[in-house]
């Protein structure tokens, strides 16, 4: 990794789009365990009166609901996000980042409590905008090599949208309101590569309510038990496999228990699940088998497993919890819809439980507030998701082998994302007529 050294102060961050498309009816399946508790606080509210705009043809631009009025008298927007959070335990997240950060100030008021971020993302909004040309070349004028300069934009960022989510992240004791920073991709087989950068990023950023982002590839798990026996939250990306996911929280109880601290209740995590990437992969091995019974599993593949309720109970579980140990969250991530005979909503409506987060981007989120419906549907029809699960797995889907290729592709593309956006930068250094250094 390259230096990302004596990082400055904050500045804005984050935009939303807004046209998309609704679809016909489809659904979903998914194997999961969850227990029937919820650790939300339903009385956190915004003041703010700013509401999101739809473009969505058919239903116009009502997205906010109704207006209440909260215990200190203030107006507050009511969305389907608030009620996703108050009803079901799940955290809305929004999946994007750039400046300027006043943008995800509506999206806080409608609901929106916490932002996910990554290399892709930054890739675009860099190099899509102007918006980060005056700081880049003080940067690079002041003799900051151009992967350094990148650094600091994205700390910018990710610091100020920190600070609009901290009332978020006090509120509710640390459990949300977080903004996620990803190490740099080319470290995915770096263990101690991995450990000393989200060492750095945390304490660059130097604030309590962010989550370094570490991939969940094999040499990354020990990097990840000893991130968080440091103290330091983490956001665990890119798992696509049930078995990878089992390594992903054992790593997790491993580094609280190897912590040595007797307050666990600010060392927290998430451990992401690309849902829409499985499905995409598992329908074109479906099409390509070609049989009836293959096609028919078609948009039901997402993912399944039973592991949370498994890992978060019993003896060990509890002996961490009198320390104030907080579950790892999973969060949905990859909510897009790729496939456009798929209703907009595929990838967070059938996924909805309590204490879990759904991250989401411009599409999704605008798709689920104009016509998403709030109910717990993640363990609604488990048995029928194991028959799916199995069915699959007789027509010769290797589940280990999907999350092997998955999980190299997702790498990859973060990889080319950051390389595409290093070169980005020298070009505009390069049109600023500043020098490479």
């Amino acid at each position: 990794m390259a230096t990302i050294s004596k990082l400055s102060s904050p500045n804005p961050a984050a935009a939303l789009s807004s046209s998309f498309k609704s679809r016909s009816s489809s659904s979903l399946k998914c194997f999961v365990g969850f227990p029937a508790t919820t650790g939300f606080n339903s009385k956190l509210v915004s003041s703010s009166s700013s509401s999101l705009v739809n473009n969505h043809p058919s239903k116009g631009s009502l997205v906010v609901r109704c207006s209440v009025v909260d215990g200190n008298g203030s107006s507050v927007n009511r969305t389907t996000l608030h009620d996703l959070y108050e009803k079901e335990g799940q955290s809305p997240w929004y999946d994007n980042l750039c400046r300027p950060v006043t943008d995800l100030l509506p999206l806080i008021a409608n609901g929106v409590r916490g932002v996910t971020s990554n290399p892709a993302i930054f890739q675009k909004a860099i190099s899509s905008s102007n918006a980060y040309n005056d700081q880049f070349r003080e940067l690079v004028q002041s003799g900051k090599d151009i992967e350094s300069a990148y650094w600091e934009l994205v700390v910018k960022d990710i610091q100020d949208a920190c600070k609009l989510f901290e009332p978020i992240y006090d509120q509710t004791d640390g459990a949300d309101g977080y903004v996620s920073v990803e190490v740099s991709p080319r470290l995915a087989d770096d263990t101690e590569g991995t450990i000393e950068a989200a060492k750095y990023l945390h304490k660059v950023v130097d604030r309590p309510n962010v989550y370094i982002k570490i991939p969940a590839t094999a040499p990354c798990i020990p990097s990840i038990k000893e991130v968080i026996a440091n103290g330091i939250s983490v956001n665990v990306t890119l798992i696509f496999s049930l078995a990878r996911y089992e390594a992903v929280i054992d790593a997790y109880l491993d580094g609280l228990e190897a912590s040595g601290r007797s307050d666990l209740s600010r060392v927290t995590s998430v451990a992401s699940f690309f849902v829409s990437r499985v499905d995409t992969l598992i329908d074109k091995m479906l099409e390509k088998i070609g049989t009836p019974e293959a096609l028919d599993l078609r948009g039901k593949a997402a993912l399944a497993y039973k592991l949370y309720q498994k890992k978060f109970s019993g003896p060990r579980w509890e002996a961490l919890v009198k320390k104030g140990a907080k579950k790892q969250r999973v969060l949905w991530a990859s909510t897009s819809v790729k496939n456009p005979a798929y209703p907009d909503t595929l990838y967070v409506a059938p996924l909805i439980g309590p204490d879990t987060v759904s991250t989401m981007p411009d599409q999704a989120l605008q798709a689920f507030m104009d016509h998403g419906t709030v109910s717990r549907t993640i363990d609604a029809n488990v048995s029928e998701d194991e028959g799916i699960y199995s069915a699959l797995e007789k027509l010769g889907i290797d589940w280990g082998n999907v999350g092997s290729q998955l999980e190299e592709e997702g790498v990859e593309a973060f990889k080319k994302s950051f390389d595409s956006l290093l070169d980005t930068l020298q070009e505009k250094a390069n049109s600023l007529k500043l020098v490479s250094l």
